[in-house]
């Protein structure tokens, strides 16, 4: 029989993903806390701490974990660094702490010989001085060691009180028989624009708003500044790279394509080449650099999409025929999503019997463009690869290039989409643009950020895309955007909109949730400045986001008690609670809606009866409430919403208020 060595039982240690397979993910600067089970056997106190370090460094940090009921302990650290850490648990019967709970048992107890017990003691602080060779501990552990050796069993019994000596022998404890959790759990620590930012989505073609010719890369800036203005600090581009001539699609989708029509940009490759190549009609390499630099300027950055599309002249079709699906006849196979058909679009195999090569090119695409200077990649369709080439690629990636952030596009099932955060997306798109009511967005929200997946799955909330235009906004007109810019501005710390959604813009394919005349198939004429915008409302959202620490938190939110199913009533407040938010929304976009909202005062740490102010940031507004059932009347054509920061009124003087 081999012996057991492990002398402290650690399970249930939380957070684990799917026991430990995948790593946690948190963005620099922020905590980590651990729970575990850990207990022995016998009557041994138990002393635990938490270790912590960049993954493959030789020292550990470390802090104490505290016990919390029936054998649960917790430890909390903090990240720094943006790469992979990883952690553990080291538990041990503490021979000192036994020690001192026996002692003060036995002298409460009325025992009158503890000469033994003494003696036992100052060994335990002797060997500890032995451990603190060389600090100036060792001679203060000397001299306690002695004095408790000469002392009679009540003074023995103040000096296990001592705070000095229990500091001194949690810092020199015994850990000889010491168990260590393993494997060690890993943690993926991003960088903070990981956690919290806001995206802006623009086709550079469509940059000047020209209804019948392009835009380049220097035409860029136009729109790059009215978005900086507006408070966005992501640039997202669709794919830049040339796009195909062979079954090239026209206006709305239409087969075949008239001269002079620019094409989709996701049917990549053509005669300039292919995912590293720059469309022609959009500048050179020379021009996109300087787009990157003028973006750093603003400190605003570019995400590029990353569509693994290859167009019927792309490259790979000549030089590489067996990545591709065939026909029975031999020829190669454009994609379908039936009924949708992208003759375009030829899709790649990924188990095809040269994948190893496949694998290694697709990666050195991003490998190439972040040796560009792009760091940012929203990754379409993701969903149609394979989870195991994700992995890999993103492991070889952020191994060179840690400050790497993905966005997954893959509006699919449940758990693909988790499946794909587990493997290391650093964000993922939602079915928000879909969860509309009271009832989906309190049970949606709740799963992503009460539930094990605040963990691993960082909602990025999109109200539009180029692919989407939900029925909301199609039916609910001007009140719809306003209603859902709130909503994905203040559940997540990070959103985005797609150009136009600033404009209201919801002309649809009839009966579908689709643009019409979409700029996905054309050049798009526009006014940036169109009567009706709501440039100035976002601009508010944006900028109480940066002012206020509570919306830069993910897994803060909470659901509150609203009397009108039409009223959904949230907040967002931070551990130390010097920034609360409650934010207080209209679901229906044509009809004011009232409601009594519960405010949770006892959150807070204010009393039932205490008066506090409500400031509304987005319009400017103070109120003085009181008590937890409070009134609001909510207009979607004047004020949708309320964004409310809680201070407590403290006290007045000369008829000044003063609220902290």
């Amino acid at each position: 029989m081999i012996a057991n060595t492990q002398t402290v039982v650690i399970e249930n240690v939380e957070p684990l993903i799917d026991g430990g397979r995948y790593p946690v993910k948190r963005a620099v600067d922020q905590d980590l806390t651990v729970e575990a089970d850990i207990f022995k056997d016998g009557h041994d106190v138990v002393s635990a701490v938490l270790k912590w370090r960049k993954a493959g460094a030789a020292q550990w940090h470390e802090t104490a974990m505290a016990p919390l009921v029936n054998d649960r302990w917790r430890g909390v650290c903090s990240l720094f660094g943006n790469a992979v850490h990883e952690f553990t648990i080291e538990a041990w019967g503490d021979p000192f702490k036994s020690w001192q709970h026996e002692f003060r048992k036995k002298y409460e107890g009325g025992v009158k010989d503890l000469s033994s017990e003494t003696l036992e003691g100052s060994q335990l602080i002797s060997a500890a001085a032995a451990r603190a060779k060389g600090t100036s501990d060792a001679a203060r552990l000397i001299e306690l060691s002695k004095k408790m050796k000469a002392c009679a069993p009540k003074e023995a019994e103040q000096m296990t009180r001592w705070t000095e000596l229990e500091v001194l022998m949690e810092t020199w404890p015994d850990r000889s028989g010491s168990t260590e959790y393993e494997p060690y759990p890993r943690v993926t620590v991003d960088r903070e624009r990981a956690l919290f930012a806001a995206w802006y989505e623009f086709f550079p073609r469509s940059a000047e708003g020209k209804p019948d010719s392009g835009s380049t890369f220097r035409d860029c800036l136009g729109r790059i500044d009215d978005a900086k203005a507006m408070g966005f600090d992501v640039i997202y581009f669709p794919p830049i790279h040339p796009i195909g001539i062979t079954n090239r699609k026209g206006r709305n989708n239409s087969v075949g394509s008239l001269p002079g029509e620019p094409g989709v940009p996701y049917a990549i490759g053509g005669p300039a080449g292919g995912h590293k190549a720059i469309e022609p009609a959009l500048g050179t390499f020379e021009d996109f650099e300087w787009l990157l630099g003028e973006l750093k300027k603003r400190d605003m950055e570019l995400a590029l999409d990353f569509a693994i599309n290859c167009s019927p002249d792309h490259p790979y079709v000549k030089e590489h025929p067996e990545w591709f699906f065939k026909r029975p006849d031999g020829t190669i196979k454009y994609a379908e999503n039936p009924p949708k058909k992208y003759e375009d679009v030829y899709p790649l195999n990924f188990h095809n019997e040269n994948w190893r090569a496949l694998w290694d090119e697709i990666t050195s695409i991003i490998l190439f463009w972040a040796e560009k200077g792009v760091r940012i990649f929203r990754v379409d369709n993701p969903h149609t690869k394979p989870v195991a080439f994700w992995e890999y690629l993103i492991a070889k990636v952020q191994e060179k290039f840690p400050d790497t952030i993905f966005l997954s596009e893959a509006f699919t099932r449940p758990k693909m989409m988790m499946a794909l955060a587990k493997t290391g997306f650093t964000q993922s798109y939602t079915y928000f643009s879909w969860r509309n009511s009271k009832e989906e967005l309190i049970s949606y929200f709740t799963e992503l950020t009460r539930t094990r997946m605040k963990e691993y799955f960082r909602a990025n909330l999109w109200p539009n895309t180029p692919d989407i235009l939900p029925f909301f906004l199609q039916q609910g007109g001007r009140p719809a955007f306003l209603i859902r810019a709130t909503l994905a501005a203040t559940l997540s710390p990070l959103y985005g909109i797609y150009g136009g959604f600033e404009l209201c813009e919801n002309a649809a394919l009839p009966g579908r949730e689709e643009y019409a005349d979409s700029e996905k198939y054309q050049f798009k004429g526009r006014d940036w400045n169109a009567p009706g915008n709501i440039k100035d409302f976002i601009t508010r959202l944006n900028r109480i986001r940066k002012e206020n620490r509570a919306l830069h938190e993910y897994d803060n939110l909470r659901f509150y008690k609203a009397e009108n199913d039409s009223i959904l009533f949230y907040g967002k407040m931070t551990e130390s609670r010097e920034n609360i938010i409650l934010v207080v929304v209209n679901l229906d976009p044509y009809q004011p809606r009232d409601a009594y909202i519960h405010v949770p005062v006892e959150e807070f740490g204010f009393l039932e009866g205490d008066t506090y102010q409500v400031h509304d940031l987005l319009w400017d507004e103070r109120y003085l409430w009181q008590g937890k059932r409070n009134f609001v009347i909510l207009d979607p054509h004047k004020k949708p919403a309320h964004i409310f920061r809680i201070r407590r009124w403290v006290s007045r003087e000369q008829d000044f208020d003063y609220f902290l």
